[in-house]
């Protein structure tokens, strides 16, 4: 606690002035009560005001009941009470004292509370004076009862304003709180004027009332013959009392405003950080004039809201700055694919600069092959769009290098690890083939992705995952087991974040569960579809961002149907290796493969044959018969191996070492895929012009 002698000497640098500054110092002295030990300590002018000796008083504040009747100390002790119980930081009343000579004087006494951390009061500080000749007879007490109790109600406005601008978030805000008929009316004034000073304008964002606008005055220079610039250029207020004085004042704006019947305004600077950030106008149409507590009251609630207009602005510029930032981060536009229809979308959530990590991607890749990526940054701040910038770009530059998905994976996380950050993420990357709707799929700790098939029925597609990126570096666990899945013609795969999901007061499964039948009831139109999941996630509102993919394969073209058959080869089975080479050599024929139907039919036999001697494990053979520009007929061996097949050189007698040689000379291009653990071999043939084939997908063999 503060030295008691030192601050019953020197009053805050709050402290309101006096009313009467003549009366103030007629007499006038100040006290020190520390509540924890009922000590008050008097210096001699506030002795004088008591008529009391230097010897005559003990420290203790019952002894002055020698000086205050009781009914006059009960109603002082209500006052204190009264301001002790409601938090308030300052009293202030009148009380009667009786003198040496048992004459009655009139007293005034103001206090202020001060509280420690918890908000318990531990010291009072204040005045007391003679208000003898103030309050000389009755009329005169009336009167300064009434002016007393209208100065209580005013502090109460200014407080619960006050209060409500606490919670103000924009500027908009802030004047609909002073518009609200709980805020300026209860002042007594009749309307609001508001402008804000931006590059030496004044820049007018509350009109006043209806009809008062002044033509020219949306913007004006802190020059110009008005009383919103005056106060700007001088810092101080300015009060005018009657019609008169503001048509002699000023002349310019008087006339637009004598029809409304203003009767006196009240204008104030509005000052933060010791510059102007705007001025307000209170303009009263049943009033003349202002008293001192009057203008100390309207200039401190000038105070106050300055100081919400500057966290507002703050604010505005914090989340201006912040969306900017995350928007440079994401995709400024989304490349066409050919064969699907895509939609993305981003829902912010987030209030100021408290912005997600949350990202989409989709990226081209070699051999017409198409990356789709969602994620999500751990924390909702600039550091989070931060990273997730950086992270997204590095994530792309993997992919467009032509690297597995887990590989992809595995790097994105090694370089967020080795990033200077704390941060981890959640992701999921899907690399999908629109010619064959082969898609494969990693995750990294991030939701499972939803299919929606054609008929309207969604379900959750399980991937095996991984931990998230950067804490699989962190543990040295970098395995991203890769799940294939089959994307049909008309089907739709949608990747999304945990803000679309999560829901107050249920958990994650319940989410998807929700989202799953939202999906399934949504429009085919994946663009409409995306509308609908993104309203849906407004209206349940939520304090997480939303990022969402939806990749839709086009159905067939009429006239091309395509097809894919497929048949498990098992080792040591010669019926399954029989069946799979009938199926080849019949679809080849029903798909018009024509005279390149023997060429087909025996590299398919080549790459089986291959898979079953050289891996363990059976093996799954696939045709698909694509569409496109061209008709083309691919053919897959997939099998359990991630040892990648080479060319030999065979020799004019070799037995064996001419397999690839021969997939090479016959097929139109061929590849290898890495498949989960395993691989795919792939070759692809382009068809003979003619008729379609005869049959449409058929059930897997």
């Amino acid at each position: 606690m503060a030295d008691r002698g030192a601050s019953a000497l020197s009053l805050p640098e709050d402290w309101p002035a006096h009313p009467d500054p003549v009366l103030a110092l007629n007499r006038m002295g100040s006290f020190d009560w520390d509540l924890d030990s009922n000590l008050l300590h008097l210096d001699a002018q506030a002795l004088q005001v008591f008529d009391l000796l230097p010897g005559e008083f003990d420290g203790r504040a019952e002894s002055l009941a020698v000086r205050v009747p009781p009914p006059e100390a009960a109603r002082l002790d209500a006052a204190v009470a009264r301001a002790v119980e409601d938090g308030s930081e300052n009293y202030g009343a009148y009380f009667r004292i009786r003198c040496r000579d048992g004459t009655p004087r009139w007293t005034h006494t103001q206090g202020c509370i001060r509280r420690d951390d918890a908000g318990r009061p531990r010291r009072v500080v204040g005045i007391v004076r003679d208000a003898t000749e103030e309050l000389a007879d009755s009329a005169a007490r009336s009167l300064r009862a009434a002016k007393d109790e209208a100065f209580r109600q005013q502090t109460g406005v200014v407080q619960a304003i006050s209060a409500a601008l606490a919670h103000a978030r924009t500027v908009q805000d802030v004047i609909d709180v002073l518009k609200d008929t709980h805020g300026i009316r209860h002042l007594g004034a009749a309307s609001l004027v508001m402008g804000l000073v931006e590059a030496g304008r004044i820049r007018l964002v509350a009109e006043g009332p209806a009809g008062s606008f002044v033509p020219g005055t949306r913007v004006t220079r802190t020059d110009e013959p008005y009383p919103m610039s005056e106060v700007v250029r001088t810092l101080a207020p300015r009060f005018i009392e009657s019609p008169e004085e503001f048509a002699a004042g000023y002349p310019v704006l008087w006339p637009h405003l004598a029809g409304l019947r203003i009767t006196s305004a009240a204008y104030l600077p509005l000052i933060a950080e010791a510059r102007p950030i705007g001025a307000m106008g209170l303009l009263y149409d049943d009033r003349r004039g202002f008293s001192a507590e009057e203008r100390a009251v309207l200039v401190a609630l000038g105070g106050s809201i300055a100081q919400s207009l500057m966290r507002a602005m703050l604010y505005e510029q914090e989340k201006d700055l912040a969306q900017n930032l995350q928007q440079a981060m994401l995709p400024r536009t989304i490349p066409g694919v050919r064969g699907a229809d895509v939609a993305v979308r981003y829902r912010s959530a987030a209030l100021g600069r408290d912005i997600g990590g949350d990202w989409y991607d989709l990226i081209p890749l070699p051999g017409g092959r198409t990356g789709a990526v969602i994620g999500d940054v751990q924390g909702h701040d600039t550091h989070a769009a931060a990273v997730m910038g950086q992270l997204r770009i590095v994530l792309r530059a993997y992919a467009a290098e032509g690297h597995p998905p887990a590989t992809v994976m595995a790097r994105a996380s090694v370089f967020l690890h080795e990033l200077d950050t704390d941060r981890f993420a959640t992701c999921l990357y899907a690399e999908a083939d629109l010619s064959t709707g082969v898609v494969q799929v990693v995750r990294a700790g991030h939701i499972d992705p939803l299919l929606r098939c054609g008929d309207g029925g969604c379900a959750r597609v399980p991937v095996e995952g991984g931990l998230p990126l950067g804490l699989s570096a962190e543990f040295g666990r970098l395995e991203y087991p890769v799940t294939t899945l089959e994307l049909d013609p008309g089907q739709t795969l949608l990747l999304c974040t945990d803000g679309l999901v999560e829901q107050p007061g249920t958990d994650l499964d319940d989410g998807l569960r929700a989202l799953t039948a939202l999906v399934g009831e949504g429009p085919d139109d994946v663009r409409g579809l995306a509308d609908r999941l993104i309203r849906a996630a407004e209206e349940r509102g939520g304090d997480d961002d939303v990022a969402l993919l939806l990749l839709r394969r086009r159905a067939r073209e009429a006239g091309r149907p395509g097809g894919r058959l497929r048949r498990r080869v098992t080792p040591g089975d010669p019926e399954s290796l029989a069946r799979a080479r009938h199926m080849i050599r019949a679809a080849v024929r029903a798909w018009g493969a024509g005279e390149r139907a023997d060429e087909i039919e025996l590299v398919a036999d080549e790459l089986t044959t291959n898979s079953l001697l050289y891996t363990e494990g059976s093996a799954i053979v696939t045709l698909r018969a694509l569409e496109g520009a061209e008709r083309r007929l691919r053919v897959e061996v997939e099998d359990c191996s991630s040892a990648l097949p080479r060319r030999r050189d065979a020799g004019e007698s070799g037995a064996s070492g001419r397999g690839l040689l021969l997939v090479d000379r016959l097929a139109d291009g061929w590849g290898v895929e890495a498949r989960g653990g395993g691989k795919a071999v792939w070759c692809e043939f382009r068809l003979p012009p003619g008729r379609p084939p005869r049959t449409g997908p058929q059930p897997d063999g």
